[in-house]
C-alpha cells in the first residue's frame, strides 16, 4: 500500500504496527530499570549505538520509544524525543541550544513557564534574550538580523491565543543562520503542522491535548535529527525522563486524538462565537473568528482553530471570580487540553509564576478568564456560561 496514511489512522497505528510480546495488540509498560544482555558483544553494540536496544530507562525505554515514533510520523519528523514534562522539553531544547555569548530571540506572548526562562534563567547563564511584540513580523525579522542563535515562537499562544506567522519567520530566520522552535501544544499535528511550514524543531506538552486525559505529564520534541540527538545527549545525562507508565498513557490518549480534536475545533467555535456577542464579555481571544487580528494567518496555516480560547470580562478580578465559581460544567484547575472543559485566570494558571505587573507587560488583563473547551455537548457549555454570566 502506497497510500499515507491520514491523521487519524496515525494516531493509532503510527509507532505501533508491531504485535508485541505474546503477541498482545496493546503496548506493554516496561517498568524494568535496566536491561540484561547474555552476550557481552550484543551488549557493547547496543550501548554504543551500533545496535537496535535498551540499556536503561534514564536513557531509552521499550514503552516510551513507540511515542517518539508516534509524533515523528505524525508531525513528519526525523527524529524525536521524549521528556518528563512539557516544561522539561522546552528548558532541555533552550539549553542544549544555547551557549554563554548566543543570543535569543522570542516572543512576548509565550506560555510563564517559558518565559521565565527567557527573563530570569537564560540571562544567568549570559545568553541575550530579546522578547518581540509577539505579532510584529517586521520587529521579529530586525532583531532577527542583529544576530540570533535560536528563534523560539509559541501559535497560538497561551492565553492570548495569537497567532504569528511561521512560514515567513522561519525563512527570514534561515537566511540568518538561526534554529526555529515553534511550541505547538495548542494546535497538536491535528491543526497544525510547523515543520512543514519551516520550523527546525516542534516542542510539546504531551500533558495537554496529546494526552487529553488530565491523568499523565510528558514532553515531547520532533525536528531535525542532528538537533534531536543533540537535545537527546543532554536530556540523557541531566535525567528528566519521560515514565513509561505515563508514556502509555499518553499513546492510549493519542489514539483518539483526531476524533477529540475535532470535538474541540466545534466547541471552541460555537462558544467563542457565542461569547463574542455577549453584553458582559468585553473582548475574546480565539484565532477562528474572523473578527480576530490574526486570522487570515491562523486560515493559512491552521485546518482547525481547537477549543482553547480566552475572553476578558467588562469590570475587574471580582467578577472573574464571580463566573468561575458558578460554572458547573468546568473544573476549576490548571492546565488544558482535556476531554472535561478546563477554566481559569492566567494568575492562578499559565502565568501564575509572573507577577501582576509582568502579566500587564505580556498584555494579560487580569479580568482574563482562559477557557479550555473540553468534549461536552457545546449546548451544555454554552448554557452553563450564560446562567455564570448572568451573575455579575
Amino acid at each position: 500500500m502506497n497510500q499515507t496514511p491520514h491523521f487519524g489512522t496515525d494516531s493509532v497505528w503510527a509507532g505501533e504496527e508491531q504485535l508485541f510480546a505474546e503477541g498482545a495488540i496493546c503496548l506493554p509498560v516496561f517498568n524494568s530499570v535496566t536491561f540484561g544482555y547474555d552476550d557481552m558483544n550484543e551488549w557493547n553494540e547496543v550501548a554504543l549505538g551500533r545496535k537496535k536496544g535498551h540499556i536503561y530507562s534514564r536513557n531509552t525505554n521499550p514503552t516510551v520509544r513507540p511515542l517518539e515514533e508516534k509524533i515523528r510520523i505524525m508531525d513528519g519528523g526525523e527524529e524525536a524525543t521524549s521528556f518528563s514534562t512539557g516544561m522539561a522539553a522546552i528548558s532541555n531544547t533552550l539549553f542544549t541550544l544555547l551557549k554563554p555569548g548566543d543570543r535569543v530571540v522570542a516572543i512576548k506572548d509565550t506560555y510563564g513557564g517559558t518565559n521565565k526562562i527567557f527573563i530570569e534563567f537564560l540571562p544567568r547563564l549570559n545568553v541575550e534574550v530579546c522578547l518581540c511584540d509577539t505579532t510584529d513580523c517586521e520587529q521579529i525579522e530586525a532583531e532577527v538580523k542583529k544576530g540570533c542563535t535560536v528563534l523560539y515562537l509559541e501559535s497560538p499562544t497561551n492565553p492570548t491565543l495569537k497567532v504569528v506567522d511561521i512560514e515567513r519567520l522561519a525563512k527570514m530566520a534561515h537566511q540568518h543562520g538561526a534554529i526555529v522552535v515553534v511550541d505547538n501544544t495548542f494546535a497538536t499535528p491535528i491543526n497544525q503542522r510547523p515543520l512543514s511550514l519551516g520550523a527546525d524543531l516542534v516542542v510539546y506538552s504531551a500533558t495537554k491535548y496529546l494526552n487529553g486525559h488530565s491523568d499523565a505529564m510528558g514532553g515531547l520534541v520532533v525536528g531535525k535529527k542532528e538537533l534531536v540527538d543533540r537535545i537527546y545527549h543532554y536530556r540523557e545525562i541531566t535525567g528528566a525522563t519521560l515514565h513509561a507508565q505515563s508514556a502509555y498513557m499518553i499513546l492510549r490518549g493519542m489514539k483518539t486524538l483526531e476524533l477529540r480534536i475535532q470535538r474541540h475545533n466545534e466547541n471552541g467555535m460555537k462558544i467563542a462565537t457565542y461569547l463574542s456577542t455577549h453584553p458582559k464579555v468585553d473582548q475574546v481571544f480565539y484565532p477562528g473568528l474572523e473578527s480576530h487580528p490574526n486570522h487570515a494567518v491562523a486560515k493559512k496555516q491552521m485546518s482547525g482553530f481547537g477549543g482553547m480560547m480566552s475572553f476578558s470580562l467588562k469590570g475587574g478580578f471580582a467578577q472573574v471570580a464571580t463566573v468561575l465559581e458558578n460554572l458547573k460544567f468546568a473544573h476549576k484547575a490548571a492546565s488544558l487540553g482535556s476531554v472535561g472543559t478546563l477554566v481559569g485566570p492566567p494568575r492562578t494558571t499559565s502565568h501564575v509564576e509572573l507577577s501582576e505587573q509582568e502579566r500587564a507587560n505580556a498584555g494579560i488583563p487580569e479580568s482574563l478568564i482562559r477557557y479550555s473547551a473540553g468534549i461536552e455537548n457545546s449546548d451544555d457549555l454554552i448554557a452553563d456560561l450564560e446562567q455564570a454570566l448572568a451573575l455579575i
